[in-house]
């Protein structure tokens, strides 16, 4: 049987938008990969990941900050490798928590996993869009800002 939010939080829940920065975890767009998901061994909405880019082999993403991603003509920096927190715990849908897939991260993944990221130029993009890592040189080529570092 599926719960509503308010029997979950109680009376006077409600919906509102929120338009500020405080709204996001860390960076407003977080990018997994299939290999990465794969050696995590559970659920990939655990990571809730904005993106996920597929035909990545094991934990190649870990290399990636510093770096642009480019799908057609949108560009996302990497900023750095994403800590995580007590909501991969929860079962997306059961919500029965599991403590031990945090401290699996912890130990298999020093508890980063995925990568936080930013866009530099925005766009439309589609399932089965090509992607290309571009290092720093290559990405100003293509009008890319590149900020590194947390």
């Amino acid at each position: 049987m599926k719960q509503k939010v308010v029997d979950i939080v109680g009376p006077g829940a409600q919906l509102i938008r929120d338009e500020s920065e405080e709204r996001f975890d860390v960076l407003p767009l977080l990018v997994a990969t299939d290999g990465a998901i794969s050696a995590f061994g559970h659920d990939r909405r655990r990571l809730r990941p904005n993106i996920v880019i597929s035909g990545v082999q094991g934990l190649a993403e870990r290399a990636w900050p510093g770096y642009v991603l480019r799908i057609e003509r949108v560009l996302i920096g990497v900023r750095d490798l994403r800590g995580r927190c007590v909501m991969t715990t929860f079962d997306p849908d059961s919500l029965k928590q599991d403590r031990d897939v945090l401290r699996e991260i912890v130990q298999k993944f020093d508890g980063r996993l995925a990568v936080n990221s930013y866009v530099i130029r925005g766009g439309e993009i589609r399932v089965g869009d090509p992607v290309e890592l571009l290092d720093e040189h290559k990405a100003e080529l293509w009008g890319a800002q590149v900020l590194t570092g947390p």
